[in-house]
């Protein structure tokens, strides 16, 4: 299984791929939705969010889907700094070229932090954040001993190479039960992280954003799986204490992709939030 190929646009240098899913029927003028994914090895827009997103169009809402630089189908330099103002340049350019000045952002593990990120740096540009156990809530080494984020790195820094049964170790702690979990698309990932330049996981530095969380504008909606093997749960409660404005679920039996585990209540609860607040 591959990829599917969407669109490209030149963006800051880079072929930036993105996958632009057209509204079915009226939206009440809400914002378009931007899907950010997570830094896992092969991660993609479409990978992590392609049943979510199509969802979201049914109920009126166009759905962006990229991939970062260093991800899925856009460029991944190797000489690159993945920083956060490298990818956030990235998204920020691309919605400059398509013409869009506001939106509201759907973002998981570190795809929820460079949410975060984005409506701290434009908060005119994001009308709401819907996150889903977002990365920048502790110190560094709290997520170093996260069992799930140990697996990766050890998958991916690997002397003798990132493989396939590496993946499997990894994507069957993204989930409680492994069998929400499609081979297929640990497939398509793997394909994709062979082309993965290590210094896209060298460089990818996280900031813990926790003291600029009271700053934020936009109503945020944040969920998360109990039994998450990569983001302390704990970053719940840190959503709901420092947001002005924001309401957080936590969900029994789920792990870290709320979104895969519990696609039909994430749908329903993003629709709503989304579309009526």
């Amino acid at each position: 299984m591959s990829l599917p190929e969407g669109s490209f646009a030149d963006v800051n240098g880079l072929r930036i791929h993105f996958h632009d899913v057209p509204a079915q029927g009226p939206s009440d003028s809400a914002p378009p939705v931007l899907f950010l994914h997570g830094s896992g090895p092969g991660a993609s827009g479409w990978s992590n969010f392609h049943e979510n997103a199509e969802h979201l169009a049914s109920q009126g809402l166009r759905a962006l889907l990229i991939d970062l630089p260093g991800y899925g189908l856009s460029d991944k330099p190797d000489d690159a700094e993945y920083t956060f103002d490298f990818l956030g340049g990235a998204v920020t350019g691309l919605l400059d070229q398509l013409g869009l000045e506001t939106v509201s952002i759907v973002g998981n593990s570190m795809g929820g932090a460079l949410a975060i990120h984005l409506a701290l740096a434009q908060p005119e540009r994001v009308a709401r954040l819907l996150l889903m156990a977002p990365g920048g809530l502790e110190a560094r080494h709290t997520y170093m001993q996260m069992r799930g984020i140990r697996t990766m790195l050890r998958a991916v820094f690997d002397p003798q190479g990132l493989t396939l049964d590496g993946m499997q170790r990894i994507f069957k702690l993204q989930v409680f039960d492994p069998k929400n979990f499609d081979p297929a698309v640990i497939e398509a990932r793997f394909e994709v992280a062979r082309q993965q330049p290590l210094q896209v996981f060298k460089t990818l530095r996280v900031p813990n954003l926790v003291s600029r969380l009271g700053e934020l504008k936009c109503p945020v909606f944040g969920l998360w799986g109990l039994n998450d093997q990569f983001c302390p749960v704990s970053g719940a409660d840190t959503l709901a204490r420092h947001c002005p404005d924001a309401r957080v679920m936590t969900l029994s039996r789920c792990g870290h992709w709320v979104m895969v585990e519990e696609a039909d209540l994430f749908n329903r609860l993003s629709a709503d939030f989304l579309l009526n607040g």
